[in-house]
């Protein structure tokens, strides 16, 4: 496992995340690693927006049929 060094975090932030980290039970280090863990699974904006460039929209409705519900539904 790689090691990191975090620096210039406030001390505002280091309070909250030691505070977190006892509420469940963990280490400061082991709690930050996970939080890191979750951050890096999350897909960045790009990677959403390629995903749903791949869907296949045809059987959907049209940007048309859209349009006409929001606009009955505002009547």
């Amino acid at each position: 496992m790689t090691t990191l060094y975090v620096r210039d975090v406030p001390p505002e932030v280091t309070r909250t995340l030691k505070e977190r980290a006892a509420a469940e039970g963990k280490s400061l280090s082991s709690y930050v690693a996970a939080e890191l863990t979750r951050l890096a699974s999350r897909p960045t904006n790009a990677e959403i927006v390629e995903r749903l460039r791949q869907l296949d929209s045809s059987e959907g409705p049209t940007s048309t049929d859209i349009v006409e519900a929001l606009e009955q539904s505002r009547r």
